[in-house]
Formats: structure tokens, sequence, C-alpha cells
């Protein structure tokens, strides 16, 4: 990318980063982080040294402990009830965390060999798929008028058992494009995943004096720790993401799409009511790309395997918000429409 149109994108999104958090207008609100992520791949586009190394040190060793701070930051958010809570609502958190594992994995199978990505890029596209629904998939829920609770409960309840999901999930299909060894990748997710997340919950229920004051800062820094490795990993894969980026974005697209829309009905077809539906949907699609990088860096020691966390990041972020924005207006336009029916019913029985 040319230097001067790089730096005005990175600007540009900067600038909407910051209005869309502490602006007036409301339709930007909530696209914040999008267009923070907007911003570094613009400019790991543009200067991909800049996110390589600094004085010889190489910023891909800082990938792990970023990923652990972004689980401690969700740990400092969850309480035992959110784990305990599979018992008030077994049905709706157990179908939801079936289809986030069977789902995800197999259709990142099936979009890699579509669209014809080479071993390690399509290891990537499953192992994307094979990792538990992303933090940012809570907001996202909020803004779409889901069920809150739901989705805190099935992100961190997916989380868990991702030490033995992702390994099985990876083993069975990603293993015909690069050998997959199950123990070794299950205890670097116990030490990078679960420990952390542990850490926080622990401090959360036991020092909350400590937590009310981390809370304040951890979810900025949690969305620019996911906005540092997705920077991290296009630079070191620029090169190959010119050559097959759009091969790679249209299996992320799809990938995306299909979870969306089997999630949904999958919850459809079980008898939740929508609001649920629309949970479980976000849940299936939207994935921890920061634990698929970290996996792809240290377990696969491929920089490829972690493009597709790189593409696919920055475009469910653009699809949940959308997404989310259409519900929340369709959930507006029903309650309009209710109050309106009840109004008028009202004013009949008063001028009776």
């Amino acid at each position: 990318m040319n230097p001067i149109t790089g730096t005005l994108l990175t600007l540009i999104f900067a600038s909407l980063a910051a209005y869309a958090r502490w602006g007036k207008l409301r339709v930007l609100h909530g696209l914040g982080f999008t267009f923070s992520v907007f911003g570094f791949v613009a400019a790991a586009m543009t200067f991909p040294s800049f996110f390589i190394s600094w004085g010889g040190f190489e910023l891909k060793r800082t990938i792990v402990p970023l990923v652990q701070l972004i689980l401690f930051g969700m740990g400092m958010t969850l309480t035992f009830e959110d784990f305990t809570r599979v018992l008030k609502m077994p049905k709706a958190i157990l179908l939801g965390m079936a289809l986030q594992y069977t789902i995800m994995p197999l259709v990142g199978f099936l979009c890699a060999r579509a669209f014809g990505l080479t071993a390690e890029v399509a290891a990537g596209l499953v192992l994307i798929g094979s990792c538990p629904g992303g933090v940012a998939s809570n907001v996202i829920a909020y803004l779409a008028r889901g069920n809150v609770p739901l989705s805190v409960s099935m992100t961190a309840c997916s989380t868990l058992a991702s030490p033995l999901m992702t390994p099985l999930a990876m083993r069975l299909l990603a293993g015909t494009y690069v050998p997959i060894h199950f123990l070794p990748m299950m205890l670097s997710i116990l030490k990078m995943i679960i420990l952390p997340l542990i850490v926080g919950i622990l401090i959360h229920r036991y020092i909350p004096k400590l937590a009310k004051l981390l809370v304040k800062v951890l979810p900025l820094l949690a969305m620019f720790s996911i906005c540092v490795i997705i920077g991290i990993t296009i630079a070191l894969s620029r090169d190959d993401l010119l050559k097959i980026g759009f091969a790679l974005l249209g299996a992320a697209a799809c990938h995306n799409a299909i979870g969306y829309l089997l999630g949904y009905q999958g919850a459809r077809l079980a008898g939740l009511e929508p609001r649920d539906c629309r949970t479980v949907a976000l849940e299936v699609g939207i994935q921890n790309g920061g634990m698929a990088t970290g996996l792809a860096f240290n377990v696969l020691k491929s920089a490829q395997a972690a493009m597709a966390s790189a593409t696919f990041g920055p475009w469910s972020a653009i699809t949940s918000s959308v997404l989310a924005s259409w519900w929340r207006k369709s959930e507006q336009s029903t309650d309009d429409s209710e109050q309106i029916t009840v109004d008028s019913e009202q004013w009949t029985v008063d001028s009776k």
C-alpha cells in the first residue's frame, strides 16, 4: 500500500474510532472497536516493519501475554453464577456450545476446501472455527438486545471446554493439513486461556476492591491488545495476504455468515425464543481470534495459519455490528408497534 494512502487511511479510521467513542452521532456508537481494527490493519499493511520487531525484539513474542491479558480481563467480568447458570438454563447453553463446536470447525474445513486455501492457511481457518466464542459477543449481544446473561454464560462455558474441544476438532479436521499434537495444544490452552481466566474470576470474587479498579481500564486494554495482535499477524503475513487475500476473505466471510445462519436456525428449531436465538447466533458466529492467533504461533508455529484469524476477526467485527444494529432496530420497531396497539386499545376503552 502506498505510504501516503496508508497513512491517510490510518488517520481516518483512528478519527472515526475516537468519534464513535466520544462523539454525538448515535449511528456510529458501538463501532469504535471496528474502526480501531481497520486503523491497525491499514497501518500494518503500510508499515509492516513497525509491527514485526523493535530493536531486535520480535513483537510476535508479545501475542501470548496479550491473549492472557484479554482472558484475564474477561475473567474479571465473570462470576461463579455465570458458570452455574447452565443449571438454570441448560437447554440454551448446552445447545449453543454444541452448535459452536460442530458448526464452526466443520464449516471452516468446508470453506477452506471450497476456496482452495493452502494447507497452513486452511488449518488456520479450521483453528478459528475450533475456538470458543469471542469476548466481543457479549457486547454485541447487548447491542442486539439479546440475552446478555446467556451470552456471558455461553462464552464462559465454551471457553472452559476449549482445552478438550479445540484440540479434538483440530485433530479430526485440520490434521489432514498439518500435524496436530493434542496434548501440547491442550496444555497451551490451559496456560494461555484457562489460567488467566481463573485468576481474573478469583480476584473478582475475593478482592472486589482491586477488581473494581481494574475493570475501569481492562476493557480498553483488551480492545487495544486485540488490535495489536491483528496488526502483528498482518504485518508478518503481508506478502501472503496480498497473494491470497481475496480467497481467504471469501472463505472467512462465508464461514462467518454460515455460523450466524446455522446458529440462529439451530436455536430456532430447538424452540428457543427469538431473543435467545439472536444470542446463540452471535455466540456461534463470533470466535476468539486472539486465542486462535496465539495457538497458530505458539503451537502450530505458523504465521500463515494465523492469517485466518487476522482476516476473520475484522470481518466478524463488521458483520456483527451491522447485524446487531439491524436486530436492535427490528426489536425497536416491534416494541413501538406493540406500544401503538396498547395505546389504541386503551383509547378505545377510555372512549367507552
